[in-house]
């Protein structure tokens, strides 16, 4: 990633690092018979292969390297020797020094002959004028290094190419490069096997999501989703269409029909070409294809030959032009882009018609029937918007929560009354809200405030604005919206106010802001603990308490563990609250089984709020592969859909593991980008955990001095320290004693101990009951130590937290060989080694591995150090895992939510790290290093 961090920084090029590192060695000038003298670039249209070129020629000009440049014009393709004209004109002055015969050739062919024109029957050869060519580029590179750069040859003359391909098998060993660029899969027949071709694929998903991140105004949520389905991977695509749909609104989701976005002009023209020329006739059944969505492809190609009298050779006609593909029973388009072209050109009437031809050809299926009816009409229609509210009401019941919003969404732009409407706005909110996507609730929210003048109504959709704010990190708008809001209502509505409340703990939790919290505490005080839902009520008192209110919030989180019947929205609720409260075995069930809900209904696909705290809860259980998987899943979610406190926790979970696995450069570039741009004012949960980071990586490294400074500042300096945040700057108390013992500021760690004590009497949890024995066994002087360490490890709910108590473990062993109680240390180092091993936290295997030498315990290998497995991601190696099962690119993909693509990228850069070549060795390279 460090490499094509770098070359986007140098060529301002997104995902062609491989591209890139193919152009430099092919103009590398110290060893000229090492590489090809020619190289034909190839890709579809949009794919950045003018700019590749664009690139090589800047980098052969900074190397003193002379460039000759032409390009190929439609217009010119029959005008013989254009291409070549344009090609050597900056060197048309050395033509006067070639040999006479081969002078009068090519100035012939020019036009701009000397003395006597050549007679019909005596022009130029081909030869003659192709070996003249040679010559001239010959004697040019003689004097100065020639690179000659032929982009859209596609449309260059065929005598052009002649001699081009002519110069090109010529010219091995002399400074002469040709760099050609082609559109399409076709490369002129004059350069076939013969050359090197170099393939410009669509982009990856990852470098696809960098570029529209890079654009002034890059989509989320829905928007995006459909930005990166249409585009396919194609750079100009991308670009177009972000700037296409800057500002836009959201357009419907994969449920309706005819999913399809604006082309900018640069888009159509690109694609017009294409549909230039076809057949009346042909056009118009394309137009069913594109009208419908896949479920829909057998009544589309019933009503196109209803309609349209359309035969096999109509549609071939198209399938010959590149346009689409016949499958058995499908149309299925070469680029979802043509589709869009298609429909866009389309007129409004002609889609009318379409569209009731499909709806009739649907009858029998009540949904796909209501999308095509609500495509075909421009004015408010009753029936229509009830049938759509009616396919949202099946679309839910099987989790389908994007779609039936969509439906819903669009039954409120049919419904006649503005009641109505608002109704079927608001249920649409609390789906969107469900699929994870804020800013599409924000919208839906907007369209209320525009509906009715309903109190209750307008109540609920501020309250869901609200929300969005909190959600899309708007912090202070967040609480300046719903702080008010709650102090409104809380006598006349305190279900309503506790709703504001858990809306806004969230971003309370996240800034750690004292002054608000003691706002919310004072709201909850005035708020019956009976009032509305259980699930509300223990998440918002655990999030805004989550000492002082423990005993309260696991009574109200026992309730609502005995109600069997909960939805995906509960058990996300209760799942973070079971979190804030350090049930963390229950929290992981809870999240897991909300995760895999949504991820059961191919129409839902993640939630990044919902995957962030599964994946913090993961990586506490120990369950660290599952949480690595988590994490990028939300960070990619959060990315998509505008989330950015959700992707940011996300990637703390991805820097914690890198930190604790040993691999400190990955795991501290990963938090700077975490934090990037954060105020830390805005964000003390964030920071906090950036530290309690930046410590891990510290330490590992040996910088202890680094390290205790890192972790104290997570509390107040003076008599009675104080937590920067009220919840996360405890869980660093046993790292922070730790490290004032390397250094020698026991006392000074103590003082915070002691606070720490002080605070949290009687309201600890077992986690943090460990972390507090463990601080002060590793602090005192005295003979308390042995029994605060029993203590930390007596109680088996800290197995819940392995890495903590693995962790008491070494440092308990430590103790004891430190007193020459050898025999008692092994028992606990090898339990610790056994944690540390299975977990892949290499710097503590090494730590363990040499306590236990020390202790004259023989220890072969460094467990997961000895082991190849170790320079693989944990990604990487899970994808390797489940390769070695068997398991296809897609399915494989299917299961971590990444696309096949991805999948075989992470595959290719696996197989070196293992030292093996294919697919087929992975099992025995795996089982060969015990992974």
């Amino acid at each position: 990633m460090a490499a094509g961090d770098d070359a986007e920084r140098a060529t301002g090029i997104v995902g062609r690092e491989a591209e890139l590192t193919c152009l430099r060695e092919f103009l590398s000038a110290a060893h000229p018979d090492a590489h090809p003298a020619t190289l034909v670039v190839q890709g579809e249209a949009g794919s950045g292969k003018s700019t590749l070129l664009n690139v090589a020629a800047r980098q052969a000009s900074g190397r003193g390297v002379r460039v000759l440049r032409c390009a190929g014009h439609q217009g010119e393709r029959d005008l013989a020797f254009a291409g070549l004209h344009q090609l050597l004109e900056p060197v048309r002055d050395g033509v006067h020094a070639l040999p006479p015969a081969q002078r009068r050739a090519l100035l012939a062919v020019f036009g701009c002959g000397e003395g006597e024109p050549w007679a019909g029957q005596d022009l130029p050869g081909r030869l003659l004028i192709n070996l003249a060519v040679l010559t001239l580029l010959s004697e040019a590179a003689a004097e100065q290094p020639l690179l000659l750069v032929a982009d859209d040859a596609q449309w260059l003359d065929a005598c052009s190419l002649d001699a081009l391909a002519f110069v090109a098998r010529r010219v091995s060993g002399e400074p002469v490069h040709l760099l050609m660029g082609v559109r399409g899969e076709a490369v002129p027949r004059q350069f076939g096997a013969d050359f090197v071709l170099l393939p410009v694929p669509p982009l990856d998903g990852e470098a696809a999501e960098r570029l529209l991140d890079a654009q002034p105004r890059s989509p989320h949520g829905r928007l995006r989703e459909h930005v990166l389905r249409q585009a396919v991977g194609n750079p100009l695509a991308l670009v177009e269409l972000a700037r296409a749909t800057a500002g836009a609104a959201y357009p419907l989701a994969s449920a309706g029909p005819a999913e399809t976005l604006p082309l900018t002009a640069r888009l159509e023209d690109m694609f017009a070409e294409r549909l230039a020329g076809l057949p009346t006739q042909t056009r118009r059944v394309l137009l069913f294809a594109a009208a419908a969505d896949a479920p829909d492809m057998s009544a589309a190609l019933l009503a196109a030959a209803a309609s349209a009298s359309a035969d096999v050779e109509t549609w071939s006609v198209a399938e010959e032009a590149g346009l689409i593909r016949l499958e058995s029973g499908r149309v299925v388009f070469r680029h979802p882009l043509m589709r869009s072209a298609i429909y866009g050109s389309a007129s409004f009437a002609a889609r009318r018609e379409v569209h009731l031809s499909l709806a009739q050809m649907l009858d029998g299926d009540p949904d796909r029937r209501a999308w095509h009816l609500a495509a075909a009409t421009l004015v408010p229609d009753e029936s229509i918007a009830a049938a759509l509210e009616e396919t949202a009401g099946r679309a839910r019941r099987r989790g389908g929560y994007r779609v039936a919003a969509a439906a819903l969404e669009r039954a409120a732009e049919l419904s006649p009354e503005g009641t109505q409407r608002a109704r079927r706005l608001l249920e649409a909110i609390e789906l969107a809200m469900n699929a994870g996507e804020p800013l599409w609730v924000e919208q839906l929210a907007a369209g209320v405030v525009s509906a009715t003048d309903d109190e209750a109504m307008l109540m609920t959709a501020r309250l869901w604005t609200g929300w969005a704010l909190a959600a899309t990190t708007r912090q202070k708008a967040a609480l300046s919206h719903l702080l008010p809001l709650a102090e409104e209502v809380v006598k006349a509505a305190p279900v309503k106010a506790l709703t504001a409340v858990g809306h806004a703990a969230f971003v309370v939790y996240t800034t750690g802001e004292e002054d608000d919290r003691r706002q919310m505490l004072d709201l909850l005080a005035r708020i019956p603990v009976d009032a509305g839902r259980d699930f509300d009520q223990v998440w918002t008192r655990a999030c805004c308490d989550p000492f002082a209110a423990r005993e309260t919030s696991l009574e109200l989180l026992r309730r609502c563990l005995a109600d069997p019947d909960r939805k995906v929205d509960q058990l996300t609720i209760m799942g973070g609250a079971a979190w804030v409260l350090d049930e963390t075995a229950t929290a992981v069930r809870l999240l897991g089984a909300a995760m895999e809900h949504l991820q059961s209904a191919t129409t839902v696909g993640s939630n990044a709020t919902l995957g962030q705290a599964l994946a913090l809860a993961q990586f506490e259980t120990g369950a660290w592969e599952a949480a690595w998987a988590s994490a990028e899943d939300a960070r990619r979610v959060a990315a998509e859909n505008g989330l950015e406190m959700a992707g940011r926790a996300a990637m703390f979970v991805a820097a914690a593991l890198l930190a604790l696995r040993g691999r400190s450069d990955e795991a501290r570039k990963a938090i700077d980008r975490a934090v990037e741009g954060v105020d830390p004012a805005e964000s003390r949960a964030l920071g906090v955990r950036a530290s309690w980071v930046r410590a891990a990586v510290a330490g590992a490294e040996g910088n202890h001095a680094l390290e205790y400074e890192l972790l104290r500042s997570l509390f107040s300096v003076g008599p009675d320290p104080l937590p920067v945040h009220y919840h996360a700057s405890y869980y660093a108390i046993g790292d922070l004693a730790a490290a004032a013992v390397r250094v020698g500021k026991q006392q000074d760690a103590a003082q915070v101990l002691d606070a720490v004590r002080r605070r949290l009497e009687g309201h600890m949890s077992p986690r943090m009951l460990l972390l507090v024995r463990r601080a002060g066994a590793v602090l005192a002087e005295d003979d308390s130590t042995e029994e605060l360490f029993a203590a930390a490890l007596r109680d088996p709910a800290g197995e819940q937290w392995p890495f903590e108590r693995a962790v008491v473990l070494l440092e308990y062993g430590e103790w004891l060989r430190r007193r020459r109680r050898t025999t008692e240390a092994r028992t606990e180092l090898a339990g610790a080694l056994t944690v540390f091993e299975q977990l892949g936290a290499r710097p503590w295997v090494e730590r363990t591995s040499a306590e236990l030498r020390a202790c004259g315990v023989s220890v072969h290998g460094d467990g997961c150090a000895s082991r190849g497995t170790d320079r693989l991601t944990p990604q990487q190696l899970q994808i390797a895992r489940l390769a070695a099962t068997g398991l296809t690119n897609r399915q494989i993909g299917e299961r971590l939510l990444l696309s096949a693509r991805t999948i075989g990228f992470h595959l290719y850069q696996t197989y070196p790290k293992l030292g093996i070549t294919n697919r087929a060795q992975l099992r025995d390279a795996l089982s060969g290093m015990g992974a």
